[in-house]
């Protein structure tokens, strides 16, 4: 037993042999062995990998990003006031007839109800300044557009009951919603155009550290983008025909009997038309193909929010965002008023005005007391769906700016419609007379050459002149307030005679391009202007979202809060004793020191321009 035990104990004892060529098997494992280096194989790049090819394909994919926004902010913008106009023109058409209201209605009174109504889309607008920045800033740009397009949607479900307490509240949250929706639109736009600018050029050095852009460096896509907007939104005007076209105007009287009564025309009338007859239906459109047509305006209302909350991007990071909401409601409040500092804004306020008293006289004025007054409501869809079509085609001329100065576009528009209310003030067209339909449609297509190119020229010269900004929907907030001012003004000029009103266009549009030249020659001459800034952001927590070095969470992050108020008091000490013995005054405490260094720490910052530049200068 012993020497079994014993072979046994020598046969284990032995070195195992090997065959040749398996020597790899004496590697330890993890130690450049077969398991090691497949790991490294497994977690390692791809050999096939080119990181600057994915790079270009990522960058590609956030330019294609930013070209659906544009386009659906304008798809929807376009769809919502597609519906508005529509279902207003068609609503106005109804409610006038006698024996619709009579028998529809009774004694409801829905005459009185759409004056109340227009006074509140025209009049609610006017107050646009003290609240927008305030949506916008507690919203921000995207869901403001939804929110709005909401309160559109809102107007079109209160058709289904017709009545004060329907009609009136939809038509005062509209005119409340319109400065906000045209601001954010106007903020988006330009805004896309800055970050598709920063996507092509994503190699620069300024782009990746994140700093401000060279001057004038946005201005070729900011042109190409609000020109995209345009040309898209003026087709507002021609879908705005659809209800007119499909369903009602099978159901007017010709222009024999509703211009019976009217008289004059033109220059020579007062208000819109005089004397239109109190009948204008044939016969009464059955309430459920009305039921049917307001529907399909819903579905469409719906589509346009639905478009805007999917398809349209984030005009902002979160972290601008909430730098945004971390300056303070009043500061918020103050902004648009601290643009008006600004000259240029001041010298473009009569354009503004302008832009505004040509939208209203386009549909009031031409369209109605001209073309309608003499060739009958039947016709009214085709003026207005060639003005929308000459508005749409027209805004691609403001391409030109990529080649020619930037003042022809505006210049050129209000020289155009210049030529155009000369003429209109010296013509009345006699009522129901079809001869005048070729002279009627060239004034409505330069009309619309003109519209498109004051339009776009505008909004393209704001993104232009205000390229360095933050955030641009306070500039935008002050073009569109102005406009609603002057949309008001024009709806309480209604009654006045036609050569009143072509009278004050004439001198507003003069005035306009007297002020602009004065606004450019100053800029040629280098003349300093105030640029606003966005007050420094107070956030409550440190350093919790910047990654730069000078703003990193490591400075100051284990002080707490006791230790951080006595150091700034010590600091308020030191400093107010300094003060005290520079000027041997017994007077002035700490408190006026802190105050004192606080407003120097804040024009410091706004004198930098931003964050970074603040943060640079320190």
């Amino acid at each position: 037993m012993a020497e079994v035990a014993g072979n046994v104990y020598s046969d284990a004892e032995q070195p195992t042999v090997l065959p040749a060529g398996d020597t790899e098997l004496l590697q330890p494992v993890g130690q450049d062995g077969n398991i090691q280096g497949g790991m490294e194989d497994f977690l390692g790049p791809h050999p096939e990998y080119d990181e600057e090819e994915e790079e270009i394909k990522y960058y590609r994919r956030k330019r294609l990003g930013v070209v659906k926004n544009v386009v659906a902010a304008s798809v929807a913008g376009m769809i919502t006031y597609s519906i508005y106009m529509g279902l207003l023109q068609m609503q106005l058409i109804l409610h006038y007839d006698e024996t619709y209201r009579e028998v529809k209605y009774g004694n409801l009174g829905l005459e009185d109800i759409d004056n109340k109504m227009l006074m509140g889309i025209n009049v609610t607008p006017i107050i646009g300044l003290l609240y927008t920045p305030v949506l916008i800033r507690f919203l921000g740009t995207k869901w403001m557009m939804f929110l709005a397009s909401g309160i559109y949607a809102l107007f079109v479900s209160t058709n289904y009951w017709e009545r004060y307490y329907t009609l009136v509240p939809s038509a005062v949250a509209i005119g409340l919603a319109i400065v906000p929706l045209w601001a954010s639109l106007g903020n988006y736009i330009t805004r896309m155009a800055q970050q598709y600018y920063e996507f092509v050029n994503y190699k620069e050095e300024h782009v990746q550290e994140q700093k401000k852009t060279p001057k004038g460096a946005s201005h070729r896509y900011v042109i190409i983008f609000q020109s995209v907007f345009y040309i898209l939104f003026h087709l507002s005007l021609v879908f705005s025909e659809f209800p007119m076209v499909f369903f009602l105007n099978g159901y007017l009287y010709d222009y024999n009997h509703t211009l019976y009564n009217v008289k004059s025309c033109g220059a020579e009338s007062h208000g819109m038309i005089v004397g239109l007859n109190k009948t204008v239906l044939r016969s009464l459109p059955p309430s459920l193909s009305l039921i049917k047509l307001e529907s399909l305006l819903m579905g469409a209302a719906f589509l346009s929010m639905i478009i805007f909350l999917a398809l349209c991007g984030a005009a902002y990071r979160p972290a601008e965002e909430i730098d945004l909401r971390s300056i303070g409601w009043g500061n918020i409040f103050q902004l648009p008023f601290k643009h008006l500092r600004d000259y240029r804004l001041r010298l473009l306020c009569p354009f503004f005005i302008y832009s505004g008293f040509e939208t209203l006289f386009a549909i009031t004025g031409l369209i109605l007391s001209y073309g309608v007054c003499s060739m009958g409501m039947e016709n009214l869809w085709v003026l207005v769906v060639v003005y929308g079509l000459s508005s749409s085609l027209c805004s691609t001329l403001s391409l030109s700016l990529l080649r020619l100065p930037r003042p022809v576009p505006l210049l050129v528009g209000g020289a155009v419609h210049l030529a155009v209310l000369v003429g209109l003030m010296c013509w009345s067209p006699t009522p129901r007379n079809l001869t005048v339909w070729p002279l009627m449609l060239t004034l409505t297509i330069v009309w619309g050459f003109g519209s498109a190119l004051n339009k776009t020229g505008l909004s393209t010269l704001l993104g232009m002149l205000y390229e360095d900004k933050e955030r641009l929907d306070f500039v935008y907030t002050i073009y569109h307030w102005w406009q609603a001012i002057a949309i008001f003004i024009v709806y309480l000029w209604s009654g006045l005679p036609m050569r009143a009103k072509i009278t004050i266009l004439l001198a507003t549009l003069v005035t306009a391009g007297l002020s602009y030249w004065l606004m450019e020659r100053r800029l040629v001459k280098k003349v300093p202007y105030r640029l606003p800034r966005i007050p420094r952001p107070k956030h409550k927590v440190k350093g919790y979202r910047y990654l730069e070095e000078d703003d990193s969470d490591e400075s100051d992050s284990e002080m707490s809060e006791e230790e951080e108020e006595a150091v700034g008091a010590s600091e308020d000490e030191t400093i107010g004793d300094r003060v005290s013995q520079d000027s041997h005054s017994p007077v002035g405490g700490v408190g006026e020191v802190r105050g004192r260094r606080r407003r120097m720490e804040e024009d410091a910052y706004e004198q930098a321009g931003g964050v970074e530049d603040y943060v640079h200068t320190q």
